[in-house]
């Protein structure tokens, strides 16, 4: 059967790429759009087409000899699949979140790189893990049940924003930007955890983990992968990065104008000047870590913050309108970025494992 992949962004390029590698003989032929707006006309030196225009050339015949592997966010499938019936194509396919993690993870093993954490042995020693899910008070609630693990914590974002109540720690207490969220997203639940979980330092607090998520995009870890932490020395643990193409560029260009990009180069200039110097080469690759989700060591978490939040806050300031005059979340889309080029930039100094983001719907 000819196989096709049903999208044209990170998750259908990584797709691709994986199965490229890992199964050589199940070539795909193209990718499907719903448009064109917005794809590019070639993706890892295959065809993009419309999904209208690509069933009009296909006999009966044809359609039932295609395979369609759907790789998208999950909250889009079920409409994919009714397009697709409509137009005639019965053999079709989620790459759900878990799936796609489990692809990925098969994939960075083949490349050796992007250490999978599964990949460690399992340890003996459960470390204290405080994981925040981000949750803000105009979240949709989620289809399917999802049980949080009890190193879970859910965190209102924007809590200064609004009298709604969706969890019973708020980012607008103590040390707070909870007021700055429409700019910030899910960074001021970081920032919260930064100066309200992480400035005390002692050798015992250093044992203990902690991280972001999002109410919809979490970092799947199994109780074995808990065991992987601390008996392997883990610094941090991110997603699987994402592939872009021709490179990391194009994710900022979908998300920020050029003239915040040049208020981000130059705040790391004047405060970073190395990470600075090494930025080009870093934009250059193809691997980015989208979300903002982290889980890592005390030290390590709380060094990051000390680095990412005086450069976004010089951002604000550099910014054209500044950040108090706007609403456009653009310093999440920084901090995406930014988290990139720190990890990326310290990658030979820790010790970093990757994980599957989950996707609840």
């Amino acid at each position: 059967m000819d196989l096709m992949i049903y999208g044209a962004q990170a998750t259908a390029l990584g797709t691709c790429k994986a199965l490229k590698k890992l199964y050589s003989a199940r070539k795909a032929a193209g990718f499907l759009v719903s448009s064109m707006e917005g794809n590019a006309p070639v993706l890892a030196g295959l065809p993009v087409r419309a999904i209208s225009e690509f069933a009009e050339a296909l006999s009966a015949e044809e359609k039932d000899n295609t395979e369609i592997l759907i790789a998208t966010p999950e909250n889009v499938m079920e409409e994919i699949e009714n397009t697709l019936e409509g137009y005639g194509f019965r053999c079709h396919v989620r790459l759900t979140s878990l799936r796609f993690a489990e692809l990925m993870r098969c994939y960075y093993a083949a490349e050796g790189e992007f250490l999978p954490l599964a990949a460690l042995p399992v340890g003996f020693h459960k470390p204290d893990i405080q994981m925040f899910m981000a949750k803000f008070y105009m979240d949709k609630p989620l289809r399917s049940d999802y049980r949080m693990p009890e190193w879970m914590i859910s965190i209102q974002v924007g809590a200064a924003l609004c009298r709604e109540r969706v969890a019973d720690i708020l980012d607008c207490t103590g040390s707070n930007i909870s007021a700055k969220n429409v700019n910030y997203s899910e960074l001021t639940a970081l920032y919260w955890i930064w100066k309200n979980r992480l400035i005390q330092k002692t050798t015992v607090d250093d044992q203990k983990y902690y991280g972001l998520s999002h109410y919809r995009r979490i970092l799947e870890l199994s109780p074995d992968d808990i065991l992987r932490l601390a008996d392997n020395d883990v610094d941090a643990v991110l997603p699987y990065p994402m592939p872009y193409e021709p490179d990391i560029g194009e994710h900022h260009k979908r998300y920020l104008a050029e003239a915040d990009w040049n208020a981000l180069r130059l705040a790391l200039m004047e405060l970073q000047p190395e990470y600075a110097e090494a930025f080009p080469d870093i934009l250059g690759q193809q691997y980015f870590y989208n979300y903002n989700i982290i889980l890592a060591k005390k030290s390590v978490l709380a060094a990051y913050c000390e680095w990412l939040f005086p450069i976004l806050e010089r951002v604000e300031e550099l910014s054209v309108p500044k950040g108090s005059e706007r609403q456009d979340r653009y310093i999440g889309y920084m901090g995406e970025t930014l988290e990139t080029l720190y990890f990326m930039y310290n990658r030979d100094r820790l010790n970093i494992a990757h994980a599957g983001c989950r996707f609840l719907v």
